[in-house]
């Protein structure tokens, strides 16, 4: 089959690689019907390639339809039609039944200390192969794949893969109170959900996002925003009285513009041999931080910062003593998907789109074009924030 490989930092080809096979009875294969690049995608084709294999196959925004099912999987049969979440847990262990499935006890990479195993996403993660493929080996298909109709387009559904339930988390974790203010940064895919569904709960909703085009989309969906400057903390609270938002989202993560020392300490791990670049990461200050750091200025006192952007650094520096002066509360993680996606199914499929699912997607393109858009979607050309890739 085809497949997006990993070959080297910011490299990436379609190549011929193996098929997928029943190895478990609580296997499925699955056919790919659509697949999508995620912003932390980019993370593996920037920063955390020391942790990656040449010939990896990436992706982990799948779906599409069951081909085979091992002998115990009894929810699934061929031709059903599925959306797999990213993180791969079993439903039965003691964290899957706390309802946080990327902590699964079942497929923890325990040799790395992380949590749930992931498609497509490095040693870190375990290794597997993802979803930016023909054909997908699916692991726990016996409770992982969410199940779907036939009749709506891909795109009401694929984003149920990642990063709807992560901006649904992102929100939860958040604890806007009634009549509060949300504010989110960065409206990439992650932060724009975000942002609509603070706004779909009933929450002002402040964006904070550099890239016009990324604001203008936003706007469409009846988002105020501002551009990110020095000063973005004292706008923010201009805004709302004098005290900051209730609330922030941080949907940026470690590769955060406007922060010079995480990018030198990233390019600098970058040029080092994967064993000693590997050290730098685990025990070294290598995440950018100045959204981070912003929205902690931000937030009120007593407020909450939630975390859905991805941090990598072991050792990054916080402002502990601005932290607990202002009672801050923060709450991070990897999106624990299969606890949101019965509360979000019916909202995708509602035929009022009211998170606008449906106006996300910039460019849809062949898998066998997946090299170039990596390089659009990096750069932010071409007006990208959403590509979908068609197998």
């Amino acid at each position: 089959m085809k497949a997006l490989t990993w070959q080297g930092k910011r490299s990436v080809s379609v190549e011929d690689v193996p098929d997928p096979s029943i190895q478990e009875p609580t296997d499925a294969i699955v056919r790919i019907t659509s697949t999508a690049i995620c912003g932390s995608d980019l993370h593996l084709y920037e920063v955390l390639g020391p942790y990656m294999n040449k010939g990896d196959v990436l992706g982990h925004e799948p779906m599409g339809i069951v081909e085979e099912v091992g002998s115990s999987v009894t929810n699934l049969q061929p031709g059903d039609r599925v959306v797999i979440p990213f993180n791969i847990a079993c439903g039965h262990c003691w964290m899957c039944a706390q309802g946080l499935q990327s902590q699964c006890e079942t497929t923890q990479v325990r040799a790395q200390g992380s949590g749930a195993s992931i498609f497509g996403y490095s040693e870190l993660y375990g290794s597997v192969p993802g979803g930016q493929a023909e054909y997908l080996r699916v692991p726990h298909a016996d409770y992982g794949p969410v199940k779907v109709g036939a009749e709506l387009p891909d795109e009401r559904y694929l984003y149920l893969s990642d990063i709807l339930p992560t901006a649904w988390q992102a929100v939860q974790y958040a604890d806007v109170p009634d009549g509060g203010t949300l504010a989110v940064f960065g409206l990439g895919p992650v932060g724009q959900f975000t942002a609509r569904i603070g706004r779909h709960l009933g929450y002002r909703v402040i964006a904070v996002e550099p890239v016009p085009e990324r604001r203008a989309m936003a706007q469409r969906h009846g988002i105020e925003h501002i551009d990110f400057s020095e000063n973005v903390g004292d706008e923010l609270r201009e805004m709302t009285d004098g005290r900051g938002p209730d609330s922030v989202v941080d949907a940026v993560g470690m590769e955060a513009h406007n922060s010079p020392m995480g990018a030198f300490a990233q390019n600098a791990a970058g040029l080092l041999p994967d064993p000693l670049a590997k050290k730098a990461i685990e025990t070294a200050g290598v995440d950018r931080l100045t959204v981070l750091h912003a929205s902690i200025d931000a937030v009120r006192r007593g407020g909450t910062v939630s975390l859905s952007g991805v941090y990598g650094g072991t050792a990054s520096p916080m402002p502990l003593l601005t932290m607990f002066d202002k009672q801050i509360q923060t709450r991070m993680g990897q999106c624990n998907v299969r606890h949101w996606t019965d509360e979000l199914l019916p909202i995708v499929e509602d035929p009022s789109d009211p998170l606008g699912v449906m106006d996300l997607k910039t460019h849809e393109v062949p898998l066998t074009d997946a090299p170039e858009a990596y390089k659009i979607f990096q750069k932010k050309q071409d007006g990208c924030i959403k590509v979908v890739l068609k197998p």
